[in-house]
């Protein structure tokens, strides 16, 4: 399903309107059966449409989750509430002997007044009034199901000591973009979801790195790419968690948050950067929840989540003096188990590595750090963004690579200062004298002067 995931499809359309007056027939076919009581009529018989040698987003989900004839309906029951809501105005019919909706029917009604299929619906389209076929559907639902493990769909909304077909069939937002549009849902930031999309324009060629750093990023590589082919060898199953976890750490302007961006880049995954002020409360059970809501919503997901300044949220646990501190540890704990437990790719970072929590860092497969640039890295990144930039007058970029140590960030900083200065003048000419201001104004932030 990855690869689903990862590129624009052809569009489902014209197979989902053939498939959808399959669907009409089969509900044709039940409610006949049940009014007329007749002999059942068997919806197994009703042949669907051959999706052989279609190459729709639609069928490579049916063909390589290997649906069946009922998997197949409920993922067309599921998809219908959004394309063809109609095709469930005759569950409105009311039963004469109670004057109300017929119990077998389920289903709730939507504030657009339509009707939503339940669990109950479905039991009644496919179980045809068998309880073993009822019993059956149970297992269609579980955790293990490709319904649930690739988040194609599920019931929800069910409370508690209340009927596990209560619950409203609903399907996932990302399959219902990549089957009505062909692509990976994309969340909006939202206080359910405070979190970010995380691109960039820049590639590999443009980032300068030591070779320790880069040794640990091709780790990290290998696992985006081949991560599902490891994970399919039964020992390493066995012992392997799901997910990777990686921890960026160094000072700020080294290219953490590039790197972050370069990762899902490559590996054609959605960075999404977690807000962590929307994260963080000041109210005991707040943090957990709001992380709960992210972790939840990216689980099966292929993305990358990315927590900067990481240690606001993952900081040391203290001894417990007080209440507060309890809830602390028990906030950090928790944080803990929710990223191990994660089956996706995360990634921390932080400008300290010695403020996290020391339990954290067993719990990294790639702890990566990015020092200042050394001179040579220093000059290579000068001559990157200047020489072809500007025309350089009196300027000795391995001068100035030599006396100012300074990030890769802070350098990208006086370039835009430098463009705005040159542009000033009306030229593309650059001096050392605006070059040297750029400097000062960075080392000004961190209280130094030249």
């Amino acid at each position: 399903m990855k690869e689903l995931l990862q590129k624009e499809n052809k569009s489902s359309i014209p197979v989902i309107r053939t498939e959808l007056e399959w669907l009409r027939q089969v509900i044709d076919l039940r409610l006949n059966s049940y009014f007329k009581s007749s002999e059942m009529g068997d919806i197994e018989k009703l042949t669907p449409p051959d999706l052989s040698g279609d190459d729709s987003v639609y069928a490579k989900i049916i063909a390589e989750n290997n649906f069946n004839t009922t998997e197949r309906i409920i993922l067309l029951m599921a998809l219908a509430v959004h394309v063809s809501p109609d095709i469930y105005d005759i569950f409105f019919v009311k039963n004469p002997n109670i004057d109300r909706g017929y119990t077998v029917f389920g289903g709730v009604t939507s504030e657009g007044n339509g009707f939503i299929p339940t669990g109950e619906t479905v039991s009644f389209i496919v179980g045809e009034g068998d309880l073993e076929k009822r019993f059956k559907l149970l297992d269609l639902f579980s955790d293990s199901h490709p319904f649930k493990t690739h988040n194609i769909l599920g019931l929800t909304g069910v409370k508690d000591n209340e009927p596990v077909f209560n619950g409203v069939l609903g399907i996932s937002k990302e399959y219902l973009s990549l089957l009505s549009q062909g692509r990976a849902y994309r969340p909006q930031y939202s206080s359910a979801f405070p979190a970010r999309l995380l691109e960039t324009k820049l590639s590999w060629e443009d980032a300068v790195f030591d070779e320790y750093t880069l040794s640990e990023l091709e780790e990290a590589k290998v696992w985006m790419s081949h991560g599902e082919e490891i994970m399919q060898h039964d020992l390493l199953n066995k012992h392997l968690k799901k997910g990777y976890r990686i921890l960026f750490h160094g000072p700020p302007g080294t290219g953490k948050t590039m790197t972050a961006s370069l990762l899902g880049q490559e590996s054609q995954m959605d960075v999404y950067q977690i807000d962590l002020s929307a994260v963080v409360s000041k109210y005991i059970g707040e943090t957990e929840k709001n992380l709960a809501n992210v972790f939840d919503l990216a689980e099966n997901k292929n993305w990358i989540l990315f927590f900067d300044e990481a240690d606001s949220l993952f900081g040391k646990r203290t001894q417990v003096q007080s209440s507060n501190d309890q809830f602390a540890n028990q906030q950090v704990a928790y944080l803990l188990q929710r990223i191990e437990d994660f089956n996706g790719i995360v990634i921390l970072a932080t400008n300290f590595k010695d403020n996290l929590d020391s339990a954290f860092l067993r719990r990294f497969q790639s702890v990566v750090y990015f020092p200042k640039p050394r001179l040579e890295q220093r000059l290579l990144l000068w001559q990157k963004y200047f020489e072809d930039t500007f025309e350089l007058v009196d300027v000795d970029l391995e001068k100035i690579a030599m006396d100012h140590e300074i990030t890769g960030g802070s350098i990208i900083n006086v370039l835009r200062y430098c463009s705005i200065a040159a542009k000033r003048r009306n030229g593309n000419q650059l001096y050392t004298e605006d070059i040297l201001k750029g400097i000062n104004k960075e080392y000004h932030k961190e209280g130094v002067t030249i």
